[in-house]
């Protein structure tokens, strides 16, 4: 290999990962706008309903399925899989309905929050692990940005309060709108 390219190949990845341990993630799944948000730093910082979050998802019955088909995709997390980027739809004490027309929060329908029993490729989906009732003390209910087919609360329930970290977009390339 020729010593530019060597260099070039050590200065990208040194930019890598000091963008990675600069708190900045990248986003290229439909589920959000697609382009880079940084983690806002801080143990004190209040999470609110339309909160944009990072987390890494618990270990479920869903999530081997969920990396088998290619939902999720391997990364940082202690399981070995990526940190999911989604908005705060509910938090403790908030009331959860499930109906065909979607999920209802405090009596207001959430946009495209549908659970569908088969996937974008005809395959079907396990039962949903959310429940209708009262958001519990130190959970919070995690959906995907209007998007019909994420994978999201919808599918793996509700999240501990603890395991999300707020972020911020810093530069995003499409919103979703037409």
């Amino acid at each position: 290999m020729r010593p530019s390219v060597v260099f070039l190949v050590c200065i990208m990845g040194c930019a890598g990962v000091l963008f990675f341990e600069g708190g900045f993630r990248f986003n290229a799944t439909a589920s959000m706008p697609r382009g880079v948000y940084q983690l806002v730093p801080g143990q004190a910082v209040v999470i609110e309903h339309g909160a944009l979050v990072s987390f890494c998802l618990e270990d479920t019955t869903f999530t081997p399925l969920a990396l088998e088909r290619g939902y999720l995709r391997p990364g940082s997390c202690p399981g070995g899989l990526q940190p999911l980027l989604k908005v705060v739809a509910g938090l403790p004490g908030d009331e959860v309905g499930l109906a065909p027309d979607g999920i209802w929060i405090n009596g207001r329908l959430q946009p495209e929050s549908q659970a569908h029993s088969q996937d974008s490729s005809g395959r079907p989906l396990p039962p949903i692990a959310l429940r209708s009732g009262r958001i519990p003390q130190g959970m919070a209910l995690i959906l995907s940005s209007g998007h019909p087919g994420g994978f999201d609360g919808r599918y793996f329930g509700l999240v501990p309060l603890t395991s999300l970290q707020l972020v911020k977009p810093v530069q995003l390339f499409d919103t979703g709108e037409k």
